[in-house]
């Protein structure tokens, strides 16, 4: 199989992220609920912010900005469902 580099994500993620992230929905990788991101705890600080799964507290992101750049860590989730709402499905 040939294989390319990450350039080639450019369009799909592109894509991907352009969207309001608070209606995606995020599967927990400590008890494996599934929920929107906007019912997640956050925990906001000077350091930056971790949302928490509302069933069991797990981490779900963190979120740092210094610099001018955003840091974002999804360790804690396990997938997130984006619907492709007002777009064309092929």
């Amino acid at each position: 199989m040939q294989h390319f580099d990450g350039n080639l994500l450019a369009g799909p993620l592109a894509e991907v992220f352009a969207f309001d992230p608070t209606t995606a929905r995020a599967r927990c990788n400590g008890c494996g609920a599934v929920a929107e991101l906007a019912t997640a705890l956050v925990y906001r600080s000077g350091a930056g912010s971790v949302a928490r799964c509302r069933g069991c507290g797990a981490v779900l992101l963190t979120l740092v900005e210094g610099g001018g750049r955003t840091f974002v860590n999804f360790t804690g989730t396990g997938a997130i469902e984006i619907a492709k709402t007002g777009r064309d499905e092929a």
